[in-house]
């Protein structure tokens, strides 16, 4: 009686030997491969390692020859194919682009910004690029935009900077850059500047919101669809964080088309120059401010997170410092005396070593680090993989500027090393004949899927 539970304990054991030896023998041919578990495939392996996805993915690349193919839990459908090869990229992007949409999956996890530029595929694609295009092609917007953003650099930004500089105050960098972009953002598309840059430092619960947008989206891009449903429907965890920041971003949204009617009642005049008076065709009033949630997401997102890291970079690298101050140094000779010398827009355009600077850092720290595309046709991709209908591809922008640092990292771990994906921040060092995100024109006037 006493033995009686020999059994189930027997066959307990044998079980975990047969797990523990499965797992072994996967890391012995696959070292620096996320485990691929029976049943639920790769989604224990991207979950928990959320944090640091984008490094992951990359040393994922380079231990796969640049593209690799994954599966989601069974009976989701749930199938990947990730690549930074950039002969793929250029193959989804221009040589058969109308094969690779954004696809209804995608609109479905931005459902925060449906039916707008950021999610929507063909005809209706080409009439808002031709819209958005035609708005900030106009003279007088660029204008207005050229003089908005030197009044908040000038009355804003640099008196905060000064005042911290002469206290020797602390502050944080990402949240003031945050600040400054998004009233250049919110201001020429509603022609009304909400205020975030200001000695008071309101809140900023609206570019919260914006971030929950991106994250949950990430979270939705990794979970089976029908698992962050059922969390939508019960309004629970992410979900629920979504639910709240929707109703933030679109409240945002009325405070501003208010505060922009007391201005001028008529958004039709034609003095107007804000983005807004473009759109006064909708008569969705839902819509519209979904389109406008879009292109604010959108213009915070890419030169917000972009520019910390700039700072970041150029805080790790004196040189790089001195070697911008010099080039600087003879504009500032023309400008006078004064002690802040104020720089035009087209005397920098000749600057290289600050344009190398930027271009070095957005290789690094990619806004936008990776694309979705869906596949409408079977198709064979330049890298010899084969792609099929209804397959998601994932393009890793992240890890095509890294690249060739990873494949040194998967040589060390190799060799006995631990993978540790380092950031370069050499700052304009020589680059390796891998195209950067530039080069192949991949860097999108979208969010990122996730800020770093």
């Amino acid at each position: 009686m006493a033995l009686s539970f020999l059994p189930e304990l027997l066959i307990s054991i044998l079980t975990l030997l047969v797990i523990y030896l499965y797992i072994k023998s996967w890391r012995s041919r696959n070292p620096l491969r996320p485990k691929d578990w029976p049943v639920v495939g790769m989604l224990p392996s991207l979950l928990g390692n959320l944090h640091n996805f984008h490094d992951q993915l990359t040393v994922l690349l380079a231990a796969s020859g640049y593209s690799h193919k994954a599966q989601g839990p069974v009976a989701t459908g749930m199938r990947f194919f990730v690549t930074c090869d950039p002969a793929n990229v250029r193959h989804i992007f221009t040589t058969n682009h109308a094969n690779y949409p954004k696809g209804e999956e995608f609109a479905e996890i931005f459902d925060v910004v449906s039916d707008s530029l950021f999610t929507v595929d063909g005809e209706s694609w080409r009439q808002q690029r031709g819209l958005f295009q035609s708005v900030v092609g106009n003279p007088r917007v660029l204008e207005s935009m050229a003089s908005c953003c030197r009044d908040k650099v000038v009355n804003g930004l640099l008196p905060f900077m000064a005042r911290m500089a002469s206290t020797a105050t602390p502050f944080d960098m990402q949240d003031l850059i945050t600040r400054l972009v998004f009233d250049l953002t919110a201001t020429p598309v509603f022609g009304v500047d909400p205020g975030f840059l200001s000695p008071d430092m309101p809140s900023m619960r609206v570019s919260d919101a914006m971030d929950t947008v991106m994250e949950v989206g990430l979270f939705r891009h990794i979970v089976p669809a029908s698992c962050w449903k059922v969390m939508r429907r019960l309004n629970i965890c992410t979900e629920r964080k979504l639910a709240m920041a929707r109703m933030l971003l679109h409240g945002f949204v009325r405070e501003m088309l208010e505060k922009r009617r007391a201005m001028s009642p008529n958004l039709h005049e034609v003095a107007a120059v804000d983005i807004l008076s473009a759109h006064t065709q909708y008569s969705d009033g839902f819509l519209l401010s979904k389109i406008l949630i879009s292109y604010m997401i959108a213009g915070r997102d890419t030169v917000a997170t972009a520019l910390p890291w700039v700072f970041y970079s150029l805080a790790k690298n004196p040189h790089a410092v001195s070697a911008i101050r010099n080039e600087l140094a003879s504009i500032a000779y023309r400008e006078g005396t004064r002690s802040v010398a104020f720089f035009k827009p087209e005397e920098t355009k000749s600057l290289v070593y600050l344009q190398a600077a930027l271009f070095e850092t957005l290789r690094l720290y990619p806004p936008g680090p990776f694309e979705r595309k869906a596949v409408l046709d079977d198709d064979m991709l330049p890298s010899g993989h084969k792609v099929y209908s209804n397959e998601t591809i994932l393009i890793s922008i992240y890890a095509m500027g890294r690249m060739e640092r990873a494949k040194t990292a998967m040589s060390t771990s190799q060799k006995g090393g631990s993978p540790r994906m380092k950031p370069s921040c050499g700052m304009c060092h020589p680059t390796s004949s891998w195209p950067s995100t530039q080069d192949q024109g991949c860097a999108r006037a979208k969010t990122s899927p996730l800020r770093r």
